[in-house]
């Protein structure tokens, strides 16, 4: 088999493996419905939040969430979109992804976010369609929880009391967060160039304060919470590999973006120079833009945000891929409960999946913007539902109070 051949058979392993479970549960409901409308809310917060809603005329209809920060032109693009669903079959969900991803032709960005925040409200519809929870329809549950991660960090990490200050409030965290991902502590003037990337090195004292700080916290905290490196794709290669080995002695669960976004030889070189896991994958799109960093070997694993993607079914095509040599997935994610809910219904039916991000868990508003008797994150895991979709329904007086300016309920 040559090898084009082959790398097009593993991408379409997932197609193979679970869209026949999908269409036989649908069968009955083909043709039944169709979508009359799609509306878009945004929320205000720390972020902004992009949520999407398919409705149809059968009365049934779907949520989800696509990316709100940066959101410009996210919301318009999904507007100019809804002509093209309207009067479609919504359980058609591939056909309609694969219609609107092609109009993206690779290159817009925000299409194709408003796009996957589309997919992905179709899956909670088929959900509600189907009576049946996301995670069945997209082949099952490998878990029936998903763990978070975190972003707290330590106030001063050069500081070993405020280190300890902060492993104290890990371990007492009500939601039970036991995975961290933070900087590393810059000086000043390396803050200054990074904000406007005129240098991409770190010099020999910030390298310094990088290893201990990190030093700090792994000693405060131990090894009962993983600590996550956190990096935004600012360095060059032989400062990547110097931070790598920097903080290689605390054993970090990962190191995000050191290097630039899409894929370059670099990549290959670093995943070669370092021991210490590389993970990236939050802003690239489609099986197309993770292709090469597996094939080539240059990274460990695949952290992609479902919301630049493409959805849930173009990011579990992207597991499947990487499942074929071996590398395992986790998910960015700085949206609202919603998209966290909606990824992790998508993280369960990951064979091979590690952790999934979110801002939420922290007790406030946020956590009340869906229907709960409970705290979403308890045990720093997020308990799987039997119920349909993504399982969620937003609190409309919750809702409505953090609406971003000139926004309405689904207007």
């Amino acid at each position: 088999m040559q090898r084009r051949q082959f790398l097009k058979t593993c991408a379409g392993f997932a197609t193979a493996a679970f869209l026949p479970k999908y269409h036989a549960l649908a069968a009955p409901a083909k043709g039944q419905t169709k979508i009359r409308d799609i509306k878009v809310m945004m929320l205000q917060g720390p972020r902004t939040y992009t949520l999407v809603r398919v409705e149809t005329d059968s009365g049934h209809f779907g949520v989800g969430e696509a990316y709100g920060s940066p959101g410009v032109g996210v919301k318009e693009q999904v507007m100019a979109l809804k002509h093209a669903f309207v009067g479609k079959d919504p359980l058609e969900i591939d056909v309609l992804y694969t219609m609107m991803e092609r109009r993206t032709d690779g290159s817009a960005h925000m299409l194709m976010r408003a796009v996957s925040g589309i997919e992905m409200a179709l899956w909670d519809l088929a959900g509600h369609i189907l009576n049946q929870p996301t995670a069945k329809l997209l082949g099952g549950r490998f878990r029936d929880k998903v763990r978070v991660y975190d972003h707290r960090a330590p106030s001063n990490m050069l500081d070993k009391a405020s280190c300890r200050e902060w492993a104290d409030k890990c371990r007492n965290d009500p939601a039970g967060f036991t995975a961290h991902k933070f900087s590393f502590q810059r000086t000043k003037e390396s803050e200054d160039r990074a904000k406007d990337r005129s240098n991409r090195i770190l010099t020999q004292k910030e390298l310094d304060n990088a290893r201990k700080g990190f030093e700090n916290c792994r000693e405060a905290i131990g090894f009962d919470h993983d600590i996550l490196v956190h990096c935004h794709w600012e360095y060059d290669l032989r400062t990547s590999i110097q931070i790598a080995k920097a903080v290689e002695p605390i054993k970090p669960y990962w190191l995000e973006d050191p290097l630039i976004v899409d894929y370059s030889e670099s990549w290959k070189r670093l995943a070669e120079s370092v021991d210490v896991p590389l993970c990236t994958g939050e802003n690239l799109t489609r099986r197309q833009g993770f292709k090469d960093f597996v094939v080539n070997a240059a990274i460990d694993i695949l952290h992609p945000d479902l919301r630049n993607t493409g959805g849930f079914l173009e990011t579990k095509r992207i597991a499947d891929l990487a499942d074929v040599w071996g590398l395992p997935m986790a998910t960015h994610n700085t949206g609202c409960i919603v998209n966290t809910m909606g990824t992790t219904q998508w993280a369960a039916s990951i064979r091979d999946f590690l952790m999934c991000e979110t801002v939420t868990g922290k007790g406030d508003w946020m956590d009340k913007v869906i229907v709960s008797d409970q705290p979403p994150i308890r045990g720093g895991y997020i308990q799987m539902t039997d119920k349909p979709g993504i399982g969620i329904e937003l609190n409309p007086e919750v809702v409505k109070a953090h609406l971003a300016p000139g926004e309405t309920w689904w207007g």
